[in-house]
């Protein structure tokens, strides 16, 4: 897979929630903070105005036009921002998955949302790359989105066998458009979800992703990015914002948690397969990026609780 896919694959996004509402003006609804999730959300018809707590800036969103919340923020949607809002817990609480809420008879906007819990200690991973609020614009080359949100919607009215299922894997496609289009809009940030824009960073990347165990050293990734190796080191460090072996561990032992949170696999396996021949390196290791030791890591991991999904869009 791509670095993308593997770490949407580690960190397993869950579309527990996907719904809409129709609505007329004027409204306003308050919609709480989201916790750890990601909420995307799409106007089908109509337009309105979003604000999310901690961004300055209110944005006006029209038909076709996209927003991530990664962070989960509190955020007030409304024809009006100044009309008296609707709490999202009361107004949605009968909806459930799949449905289409009217309000205020409807007729003038129309959105449709999903809501990701996120599982697993990884999550930061992705989050801390992207700001508390993306926006995608509708435009000409926004046809695969599109495309999603039509057929979600479409699939939200009809509600036949199977829409449940559906309904998953498009909210799973809406995500990943949103970030692709993103990424190509705005690769000015540092980190691996920017540097994925650059060419032969994305190589060596995705070289390391490909055979995480292989014995890399800054000269072969720099070879698999054709770059001298002085040039690579800047290049590498300037994107992602750490060294290309920072990096090298820090997947090592993502890949690593996520073999022993999941799997019986030994330590002593787990070690191998991810290119250390010492248990004890492999160990110190771990404990210097992940913070527990890795015998303890699956009880420390306990403690952390998983996101709820609830009858709210």
């Amino acid at each position: 897979m791509d670095p993308l896919s593997d770490i949407l694959s580690l960190i397993r996004p869950d579309n527990y929630l996907s719904a809409g509402f129709d609505i007329a003006a004027p409204w306003a609804i308050q919609f709480p903070d989201q916790g750890q999730n990601i909420k995307t959300a799409a106007v089908v018809k109509g337009e309105c105005w979003l604000a999310v707590d901690g961004v300055a800036d209110r944005v006006h969103l029209k038909t076709g036009d996209c927003v991530l919340l990664p962070h989960g923020k509190a955020f007030l949607m409304g024809s009006s921002l100044d009309a008296p809002p609707m709490e999202a817990g009361k107004t949605f609480k009968p909806s459930g998955f799949g449905q289409i809420r009217t309000l205020n008879g409807g007729g003038d906007c129309v959105v449709a949302s999903s809501r990701f819990g996120l599982k697993g200690p990884q999550a930061d991973l992705l989050l801390k790359m992207l700001p508390p609020l993306v926006v995608i614009r509708d435009r000409a080359e926004s046809t695969e989105l599109r495309y999603c949100i039509e057929r979600t919607m479409a699939e939200m009215r009809k509600n036949d066998p199977g829409s449940k299922l559906i309904l998953q894997h498009l909210a799973h496609m809406m995500l990943i458009q949103a970030l692709r289009m993103y990424l190509n809009e705005d690769a000015k940030g540092v980190g691996w979800f920017f540097a994925l824009a650059d060419p032969q960073i994305s190589t060596a990347i995705s070289a390391i992703h490909a055979a995480p165990s292989r014995n890399w050293t800054v000269e072969r990734l720099a070879q698999t990015a054709a770059m001298s190796r002085s040039a690579f080191a800047a290049r590498f460090k300037d994107k992602v914002g750490q060294s290309p072996m920072t990096y090298l561990t820090q997947w090592r032992m993502l890949l690593a948690g996520e073999k022993l949170l999941n799997s019986r696999e030994p330590i002593s396996q787990i070690s191998l397969s991810l290119g250390y021949e010492s248990e004890s390196a492999f160990s110190t290791a771990f404990k210097r990026v992940m913070g527990s030791a890795p015998r303890g890591y699956s009880k420390s991991m306990e403690s952390i609780p998983l996101p709820v999904g609830s009858g709210r869009p």
